[in-house]
């Protein structure tokens, strides 16, 4: 389970700024306009050669095995405290709501959702193997968490076409594969994508996403794995790095010494640097060790350092670990920022090694616009795929404002 911090850095962070409001409010005078949080990154926080020099710096804080794990351990409170998950908020029942599943070529989808908190819902696609004939195997197949980036955020990213042949893959391959929508993307509408509150948000749903999967009767739970692309890969490395339980993990252009995402859902919390600690998504990736792990960088975007930056130094930490085949990078310099054919190529195969999974056959066909193994994959409507719709409504106890989810999340 993940760690649980020891106290809160964040709320030391606005102590003072909460005893000045309460003061200017006895004196009957105008409450000044909070001020920006000071340990915040941005998109131009660091240059390229400061994050290479940033790493080099945290590397010298360790020198062995016992030296990282005392890091990876305080970084990983730094950043639970960052997103306010100090103390975790109560696992509360899931309640998951599962529409009949549409049966295809060796695989099936169910529009499912569950309460991470009481009354906010998760919202998400369950795509699993067709079973056997005349077989029973519950508990066989490992589990996959796929999250996603952005784009628009009212229609949603997940029924996009690559997400759908990506998932679906890899149901036909063994696994039970659960694809959420980000907070304020698709139909998780009850609370806005760029707030302040976002990042943990996100986690939480990851977090409560694994819970979900290990209660499901045939997921084994002891092989459950995760990959994302972009704002999914932020999603991927951090719950990778608090939580043991993902065992296998693909960030796809994503792992980056000095850019941390520029979107409220990525860096808009303090989880990189506060008063006593600093850290990077490269580092925070390298959390995950010694579990296997693989980076998918391109040329066309902020990986495309990762072969002579960040990877050397992920590599370096599983190394430490007695670990170095563990981790990879797969790196396409001629290549842009998405989840493309080739992506997927490499994470498909790189899941189905690591989860048990039988590898795909060379000879696997493609389609003209997909990947090895893709081909005969039904693409679904987008409303075909929402939970939600007019016969069957968000619950009445659904959360109805932005503020009661505030309320909700911020409860202890």
């Amino acid at each position: 389970m993940p760690v649980r911090p020891t106290p809160s850095i964040t709320r030391r962070l606005y102590r003072a700024a909460i005893t000045g409001l309460a003061a200017a409010l006895a004196m009957n005078a105008p409450a000044a306009e909070p001020a920006p949080n000071p340990w915040l990154v941005s998109r131009d926080t660091y240059t390229e050669a400061q994050a290479a020099e940033n790493l080099q710096r945290f590397a010298a804080t360790y020198a062995d095995a016992a030296g990282w794990t005392a890091r990876a351990d305080s970084l990983r409170r730094h950043i639970l405290a960052g997103a306010q998950l100090e103390p975790l908020p109560p696992r509360t029942p899931l309640r998951p709501i599962e529409r009949p599943a549409r049966t295809h070529d060796g695989y099936s989808v169910a529009n499912v959702a569950f309460e991470s908190l009481p009354g906010f819902f998760v919202t998400g696609n369950l795509y699993r193997p067709a079973p056997a004939s005349g077989v029973s195997t519950p508990r066989a197949h490992p589990a996959i968490l796929v999250t996603h980036g952005h784009g628009d955020p009212a229609a949603g990213v997940r029924p996009a076409p690559g997400y759908q042949r990506l998932c679906a893959s890899l149901a036909r391959a063994g696994a039970v594969v659960l694809m959420i929508d980000m907070v304020g993307y698709g139909e998780a509408q009850q609370f806005p994508h760029k707030s302040d509150i976002a990042l943990g948000l996100q986690l939480w749903n990851g977090l409560r996403a694994l819970d979900y999967l290990e209660s499901l009767p045939d997921v084994d739970a002891s092989r459950l794995g995760m990959t994302g692309q972009s704002g999914g890969g932020t999603q991927t490395i951090l719950l990778a790095a608090v939580d043991p339980r993902v065992r296998v993990s693909v960030p796809v252009t994503m792992v980056s010494a000095h850019f941390y995402g520029g979107c409220a859902c990525e860096s808009g919390m303090p989880v990189h640097r506060g008063p006593d600690f600093e850290t990077n998504n490269a580092e925070i990736a390298a959390l995950a060790a010694p579990r296997p792990q693989l980076l998918v960088s391109v040329g066309g975007d902020w990986t495309k350092n990762t072969p002579a930056v960040e990877f050397p130094y992920v590599q370096r930490v599983y190394t430490l670990l007695g670990a170095p085949q563990a981790v990879a990078n797969v790196h396409l310099p001629d290549e842009r920022h998405d989840y493309g054919p080739s992506k997927r190529r490499a994470a498909v195969a790189f899941l189905r090694r690591e989860l048990g999974l039988p590898p795909l056959a060379d000879e696997a066909p493609a389609p003209a616009d997909g990947a090895p193994g893709e081909a005969g994959i039904t693409i679904e409507s987008r409303e075909t795929l929402m939970v939600f719709d007019p016969a069957h409504p968000l619950p009445g106890h659904a959360l109805a404002t932005p503020e009661a989810v505030r309320a909700a999340f911020a409860r202890r």
